[in-house]
């Protein structure tokens, strides 16, 4: 997967090397040549090849959080400790009122309200006065 961006930054450097060693080039010229032909292209190409690689891991790590937070709230609803330790810091409560007694639930995270509509939106008309 990386051979062509290696390549590229392979031709991007002799590029820069002919920059400066040429009798009418700079180093200066040399460094602007391979940041802008090498650099900012290979780094360009890399990130966008990366994406659906970042989408399957965030995918998985939100299939991860509902997969635990299920087991929490069927840990909950049949009164067992969601996880190892939990009755012995309150032995008479059940985990989900200890719980919501402490705070420690974490708040949603969702980009949506809990009320918001799902099915077509309608914009409200008003009579002129």
């Amino acid at each position: 997967m990386y051979i062509v961006p290696i390549a590229w930054l392979y031709v991007a450097f002799m590029m820069a090397v002919a920059e400066a060693t040429n009798s009418t080039g700079s180093v200066l010229g040399a460094v602007v040549t391979f940041v802008l032909y090498g650099l900012v292209p290979v780094l360009l190409v890399v990130y966008l090849m990366g994406t659906p690689a970042r989408k399957r891991a965030i995918k998985a790590r939100e299939i991860k959080e509902m997969q635990e937070m299920g087991q929490h709230q069927q840990a909950a609803a049949s009164g067992a400790p969601a996880r190892e330790g939990d009755w012995e810091q309150n032995p008479g409560q059940p985990v989900a009122a200890s719980a919501a007694a402490t705070g420690s639930f974490e708040p949603d995270a969702g980009g949506h309200s809990a009320t918001s509509a799902q099915g077509k939106r309608i914009t409200p008309v008003r009579k002129e006065a």
